[in-house]
């Protein structure tokens, strides 16, 4: 009987510890919950037992809860501590400017407005600083309610040095994280593939009839790499958003790529299989290909790449091979148009080259690295504080995505205050807390949290009220805040937000009972403050901005359309009269960042079926395409290259126009909530040359290479609104199966 006993004991532990694998694979919710438990409980029972002060204990605890659970930062275990570290001295000041201001309802919450603000804000900065943004607001919560107490700032400041500095060496020292793929090794591995099918395509073009089966197996492989890099495929922490130009770089650098596929996946459409070998652009291909693979080394070692002066010199012998004047006999049409597509791809793979460079922290050299491209690298000698400044202003609009979440924020918590300091509520923290957690960015998303939030506080306030009702010796909850603590910090991501939210009520009510004398009464007023910000978060969630960022998206979709349009008749007009379409680029890249950054935020909310039929990514790419294609284009085509040439002026005006009409029309749609359709005849390069014959013939002295590239970067652009679909695989996937759910799924935490 024993023997049956312990087999089925067996068992049981085989399988919970299969489950717990499945849930938490490498165990990392379960490490985070040990070291933070360790970390909380030695701070609260230090200050509360060893030194007998309450806040330093309170503060200790929250600190470390802040630190280790509610701050989600990105990188390395070293670097998530760094990050920590350096917040120290901004949760020191709002500690203390919550301190100084809790005596006054008004002058509290007039401090919550404003530090509400400009914490959420700050957000666009970056991805650590979205993932310090709650812990930080948290500080100023905790110290901004009553008790009125400015003669313990000093405890409260101790105690959340204590419980920062803790966590950020157990971050370090204990049961480490794993750090996640890097987004410059998911560029390295994208680059390398990009290298390989380079060469592959340029042995195809050597040998048109040998080389197919090559380039046709090896470009699956480079387009699943190329499109790992997509911001939208990784997690927001891990995304490069940050105004640094290491970010800047990372992001242009994963762009270039993209484009450098495209132009590579033209030019194998392009050559036909029974062809004269192209020597000159199989070389420069080569030449791209080692390029690109030497910025795979030097994004994963992190030391710069090889000098551009080889990849310049075979594009210069590439121009040269095929004169920029007609030929006697008239137009080689498909060796132009290989010509011309190979320095294409050329053009992309040397940005991701100099994008490398500005990655790893090379010093910048303007003649051979920024200064070809002025307008991609406006800041790479700037100092970092005149990059985050464009930034913040950048996205400091009304019409701005995260301006209107971090300002729903604040007043969603100003009025918290004001509410619980009014009815002098024992426990405000919580009030606020409860409206800090369920308030999402949209009401959608709001909804979706309310339902385990209410439920699951409402399971533990049943469960401590009774526990306080039987339990009344104190040694009880000592021995058991551990068990809590740790209940709390894995079974939310173990099992539900449900589960989650009554473990957390359960641990607080093991928390104020060493603090102060207490009986069910805690877990009522627990209860009762969490229903209170409940509907303060709801509130603010259906009266600012409900819809979230999917109606700022649209907006600012459309508005870059129309802005992208414009900059492709500016970009035109100055490869036909001379100047710089500076002001037309300039604004096409301010709706870039609004749009970017609706697109961020859209990315992290809840949408049905409906939000979800437009493939954001596809139409945002043709903005994308013409605003650093415009700049890529001029820097081959230098302004005035086409002036004094009639007949092409007009027609690359009549095709630019065009173009505009296109995305004038896709940005209407866009904004009225239909799904694009743009009808586009699609034409070869082949095609297109032949159509510019007419325009060729006679003329002696015509530079044929400037206008065969502006022609084909106007069709490319049409071809890219054309291949816009409506999809339901767009974005991320929905957490219900519509926005009229009445049974809204678990949302995670705020």
């Amino acid at each position: 009987m024993s023997r049956a006993r312990e087999t089925r004991g067996a068992s049981v532990l085989a399988t919970s510890l299969a489950w717990l694998r499945r849930r938490d694979p490498g165990y990392v919710a379960l490490r985070r919950a040990a070291r933070l438990t360790l970390v909380a409980s030695t701070v609260f029972y230090a200050g509360r037992y060893a030194l007998h002060s309450v806040n330093l204990a309170t503060y200790g605890l929250f600190g470390a809860v802040a630190a280790g659970a509610f701050a989600q930062l990105p990188g390395s275990a070293r670097e998530r501590a760094r990050s920590l570290l350096t917040a120290a001295p901004v949760a020191w000041a709002l500690v203390a400017a919550g301190t100084a201001l809790a005596g006054n309802t008004w002058a509290a919450a007039g401090g919550m407005l404003v530090i509400g603000f400009a914490v959420a804000f700050a957000g666009v900065g970056g991805p650590r600083l979205v993932g310090l943004a709650t812990a930080l607001q948290l500080f100023y919560i905790l110290a901004s309610v009553p008790p009125y107490q400015p003669d313990t700032l000093p405890e409260r400041l101790g105690g959340v040095t204590l419980g920062i500095g803790l966590i950020a060496l157990t971050e370090v020292l204990l049961w480490p994280d794993p750090t996640p793929v890097p987004y410059p090794h998911r560029l390295a591995e994208a680059a390398g593939r990009l290298a390989t099918y380079l060469d592959a395509t340029a042995a195809a073009m050597a040998d048109p009839a040998g080389g197919q089966p090559d380039r046709n197996r090896l470009r699956e492989p480079a387009a699943e790499a190329v499109d790992a890099v997509r911001l939208s495929r990784l997690p927001a922490p891990q995304r490069p958003t940050a105004a640094g130009i290491r970010d800047q770089a990372l992001r242009l650098c994963g762009a270039a790529l993209r484009e450098a596929l495209a132009e590579a996946d033209r030019l194998a459409a392009e050559t036909p299989p029974r062809s004269e070998p192209a020597t000159e652009a199989g070389a420069l291909l080569r030449c791209c290909a080692d390029t690109a693979r030497a910025a795979s080394r030097g994004l994963r070692t992190g030391t710069p790449p090889d000098d551009l002066a080889a990849l310049d010199a075979a594009i210069r012998r590439a121009e040269s091979a095929y004169p920029d004047r007609p030929a006697a006999d008239g137009l080689d049409v498909p060796r132009l148009c290989r010509d011309v597509t190979a320095l294409a791809v050329a053009d992309h793979v040397r940005i991701v080259a100099v994008a490398t460079r500005l990655a790893v922290g090379a010093p910048v050299r303007d003649e051979t690295d920024s200064g070809a491209y002025h307008e991609l690298f406006v800041d790479a000698g700037q100092p970092p504080w005149v990059r985050y400044r464009r930034q913040f202003s950048a996205y400091l609009s009304p019409w701005s995505a995260p301006a209107q979440s971090a300002l729903r924020v604040a007043v969603a918590l100003a009025a918290a205050r004001v509410v619980a300091g009014s009815l002098s509520l024992v426990h405000g923290f919580w009030v606020l807390l409860a409206t800090l957690t369920i308030l999402r960015t949209s009401a959608v998303d709001t909804r979706t949290a309310l339902r385990p939030a209410v439920l699951g506080t409402a399971l533990g306030a049943g469960v401590s009220g009774l526990l306080l009702i039987l339990v009344h010796d104190p040694i009880i909850y000592v021995v058991a805040l551990p068990v809590a603590m740790v209940l709390a910090f894995t079974v939310g991501r173990l099992w539900s937000q449900v589960w989650a939210q009554a473990m957390f009520t359960l641990l607080l009510t093991f928390v104020f009972a060493q603090l102060a004398p207490a009986d069910w009464r805690l877990a009522e007023a627990r209860l009762e403050n969490v229903l209170i910000g409940a509907a303060i978060g709801i509130l603010a969630g259906v009266l600012m901005w409900p819809r979230g960022a999917s109606g700022d998206l649209r907006r600012n979709v459309a508005g870059y359309l129309a802005a992208s349009g414009d900059a492709v008749v500016a970009t035109v007009e100055a490869v036909l009269a001379g100047g710089r379409p500076e002001s037309a680029l300039t604004r096409a890249r301010a709706a870039m960042n609004l749009t970017n950054a609706s697109y961020h935020q859209y990315q992290s909310e809840r949408h049905g079926r409906r939000a979800r039929r437009l493939d954001w990514e596809a139409v945002m790419a043709a903005g994308q395409h013409a605003v650093y294609g415009a700049e890529a284009l001029l820097r081959r085509n230098p302004p005035g290259s086409l002036a004094g040439w009639p007949r092409v002026d007009a027609a690359l005006r009549d095709a630019a126009a065009a173009v505009r009409s296109s995305y004038v029309q896709v940005s209407e749609q866009v904004a009225h909530g239909e799904s694009p359709h743009v009808e586009v005849t699609g034409s070869g390069c082949t095609d297109q040359v032949d159509r510019l014959r007419p325009l060729v013939d006679g003329e002696t002295e015509a530079p044929v290479r400037h206008l065969v590239e502006v022609d084909l970067w106007l069709t490319g652009l049409t071809g890219r609104l054309a291949r816009i679909r409506p999809s339901h695989d767009a974005g991320p996937p929905p957490a219900a199966d519509d926005d009229d759910d009445d049974e809204p799924r678990s949302g995670g935490n705020g």
